[in-house]
């Protein structure tokens, strides 16, 4: 690996470690050269994935995308970003492990919603009321019913994993 410093391609690995819930290793380098020490990581790499939206054109998927809506979904709600930032990493693994090339945003959505549920319950409807564009209060309700009448619990899904 070259050095960002001098450029020179006589580097050596010093020290690794797992890194973003082992799904990454970050390795501290030093340069032989320069002596100059610095930061690589390593991840696997994901094969290119395609939503097909709604109006079926199609864009290459973006992690940010979902971050944002489960952002919106917890905004003043009592869960921290690391407990966002690990649902999102869930929810990616679980798109992943599908292995598709292309994938509906409504599969996605559900996915969201699902590891919503499980995380927090105000967040699940705030999330579930744009994504399913409820027209009017009735179908607010409806929802409503269906999670209460399924006696969901506010509960970490880490607990059944």
């Amino acid at each position: 690996m070259k050095c960002p410093f001098c450029g020179l391609d006589n580097t050596r690995v010093i020290d690794s470690r797992p890194a973003d819930d082992n799904c990454s290793i970050r390795r501290r380098r030093q340069c032989d050269e320069c002596g100059k020490r610095f930061t690589t990581y390593e991840k696997v790499e994901i094969v290119p994935l395609t939503v097909i939206k709604k109006d079926r054109t199609r864009e290459p998927y973006d992690r940010g995308k979902i971050m944002a809506g489960v952002l919106r979904a917890c905004h003043k709600r009592p869960v921290s970003i690391e407990k966002i930032e690990e649902t999102v990493n869930k929810i990616e693994n679980d798109i992943f492990n599908l292995e598709y090339k292309e994938i509906e945003s409504s599969a996605i959505g559900e996915i969201v919603m699902e590891r919503l549920k499980n995380l927090e319950q105000v967040a699940y409807v705030r999330f579930a009321s744009v994504y399913r564009e409820f027209k009017d209060v009735n179908t607010f309700m409806s929802e409503l019913k269906k999670m209460l009448d399924s006696g969901n619990e506010v509960s970490d899904v880490d607990e059944k994993e």
